[in-house]
């Protein structure tokens, strides 16, 4: 389907006769295609018919015709049964390259790292086929040696797989597993005695990405390895996975977009309808793919297939204006084996406070005083207020979707369906059952749960976790959009650093010794927060100067040099 498009920045509908309109078929047949918001025109997708007559009528050229995404008639990959999902195209691994793939959940990737990794038979669409079928698809084209050399064992494979937790199942120490994986664990010494089930999410997802790099293998396959990592973690892992690339083949599936651009060298995006179909679309290099996924258009083949998600050059100002909501007096805990203190602070209403630093740090903590769950050695937080708690790891309960719900209603804001329900497409989940759902759908699900609820002050710890990049943006703008509009607050822990950055006017920052001292600092401003986390990390970022997203600088380079003699670890340079 073609559609066209207005670039509202270009339209001009004061200084023109509006020929836009005059002329296009379904207004002169009485539909009205295209309607005015904001005095500006906009296109209806359901009824422009894209002739492209306004396209050559508009005097700005602020006008252009798009094909929005569509399944293709043709090179089906895999199908799941009859009327199941269908992938189309794969991604290319490249010798010496780190080759990501980039999409929301439920369009395909785990299935293209399945089928590259050969733990999936592709069928192309059509019943079982050999293997002399399945290579001979590909014939003239690179996956034609790929796959011929895959199915005669010349290339050896290794695999970090999406869900980490499962590992939990295994009942024995760290290092047992370890040694059943014939592997050394280099860098798990301190987990080698700890049980299994007894670890965090953090440290197992460093035990599967541990074992799938020292497996000796041509090809690497990482499903999602930032998941439970904290950013010095995140960035490390991405380290040590480059330095890896020279002699082999490396795959990736990543939603952290700053981990993924400092990842990868070249980028496959997926596209489609989640649960029914998705396309692969070519590779594209690094900075300019992940321009084209945010913007929601793939230029080179001229497809539309998401809304555009902006970023901010500049901090965002500080607004104090606002009476504070909460106040607190400085804060002690000890656990004996761990101690936190957080200094005073406030927090206003309409604000969203971001929470970062390394795991075991104390942000947990710190949040589940604020929610009442535990209460402070010294120091207390005003009593009067009511809270909404969404807590890191979340508890699956029994019964349907709609449910938890439905039940719900009187204790929900007004406004929970059209602000919150509908644009999570949490309805399409109402008959699901909750034990059924994905990661991604019960974080999801208990997000909008958490926000729905009435409540002066929400407390989010770890909202990103599963969730797609688009997903992530989504949610940031649905709690910066629903803090603003109702004078509430919310305290989100994050480890994405674009989510912080689409969602924080303020940051706290923990700091101290992992799993021994925790030091709570701020609120700041974001500016002032960032680089204070920023400069205990030792990384610079800078702003992509298309799309305005943070973009980690190469340690030492000349701009990380630059901004860390000037103190700007975060921002573009004054």
């Amino acid at each position: 389907m073609r559609v066209a498009v207005i670039d509202r920045d270009r339209c001009q509908p004061k200084k023109c006769s509006q020929e836009c309109i005059k002329y296009c078929p379904p207004v002169r047949n009485g539909i009205e295609a295209i309607i005015l918001r904001d005095g500006k025109p906009l296109i209806s997708e359901e009824l422009c018919v894209g002739c492209g007559i306004c396209v050559h009528k508009c005097p700005f050229k602020a006008i252009h015709i798009e094909n929005l995404a569509d399944e293709l008639k043709q090179d089906v990959v895999h199908q799941y049964g009859e009327n199941g999902f269908r992938l189309f195209h794969l991604p290319m691994p490249i010798k010496g390259k780190v080759v990501g793939l980039l999409g929301e959940n439920g369009i395909g990737k785990t299935t293209a790292l399945d089928i590259l990794s050969g733990k999936l038979k592709p069928n192309l669409g059509n019943g079982e086929k050999s293997w002399d079928e399945i290579i001979n698809y590909w014939k003239g084209s690179q996956l034609y040696n790929f796959f011929r050399d895959l199915i005669n064992g010349k290339i050896k494979v290794g695999y970090k797989p999406q869900y980490v937790d499962k590992l939990l199942r295994y009942n024995g120490t760290v290092g047992q597993f370890i040694n059943e994986m014939g592997v050394k664990g280099e860098g798990l010494e301190n987990l080698m005695d700890r049980k299994m089930n007894e670890v965090s999410g953090g440290e197992l997802q460093k035990i599967a990405i541990t074992i799938a790099m020292e497996r000796d293998a041509d090809i690497y396959f990482f499903d999602e390895p930032s998941s439970y990592l904290d950013i010095k973690n995140r960035l490390e892992m991405a380290k040590k996975i480059r330095s890896m690339v020279e002699d082999k083949m490396i795959v990736v599936v990543e939603h952290d977009l700053a981990i993924l651009d400092f990842l990868a060298d070249i980028v496959h995006i997926l596209y489609g309808k989640k649960g029914v179909y998705g396309i692969v679309a070519g590779a594209k290099n690094i900075r300019h793919g992940i321009n084209l996924y945010l913007s929601g258009y793939l230029k080179e083949e001229n497809v539309r297939f998401g809304e555009k998600i902006k970023f901010e050059k500049h901090p965002p100002r500080e607004k104090k204006e606002a009476e504070p909501l909460i106040k607190f007096g400085r804060i002690e805990k000890n656990f004996g084996n761990f101690k936190l203190e957080v200094e005073g602070g406030e927090i206003y209403k309409g604000e969203v406070i971001g929470a970062v630093g390394p795991n075991g740090i104390g942000k947990t903590t710190f949040v589940k005083i604020l929610a009442g769950v535990i209460a402070p050695d010294k120091g207390r937080v005003n009593s009067k207020i009511k809270v909404s708690y969404k807590p890191q790891y979340v508890r699956v309960i029994e019964g349907k979707v709609k449910d938890i719900f439905e039940n719900n209603k009187k204790n929900f804001h007004s406004f929970y369906e059209k602000e919150i329900l509908i644009p999570l497409g949490i309805k399409d989940l109402y008959d699901n059952e909750i034990k059924n759902l994905s990661g991604g759908e019960l974080q999801v699900v208990a997000i909008a749960f958490c926000l729905s609820m009435k409540a002066d002050i929400y407390l989010l710890d770890e909202p990103s976790a599963y969730l797609d990049a688009k997903q992530r943006m989504k949610v940031a703008k649905i709690i910066k959009r629903i803090m603003e509009k109702e004078g509430k607050a919310a305290l989100v822990v994050e480890h994405d650093v674009y989510f912080i950055d689409m969602v924080s006017q303020s940051l706290m920052v923990f700091t101290g010794e992992p799993e021994k001292h925790g030091i709570g600092l701020g609120p700041f401003s974001l500016r002032e927060g960032m680089n204070i986390f920023l400069k205990d990390l030792g990384i610079t970022f800078r702003r992509d100067e298309e799309s305005n997203r943070p973009r980690v600088n190469k340690l030492d380079s000349k701009l990380d040099r630059e901004q860390k003699e000037i103190g700007e670890y975060y921002y573009e340079l004054y």
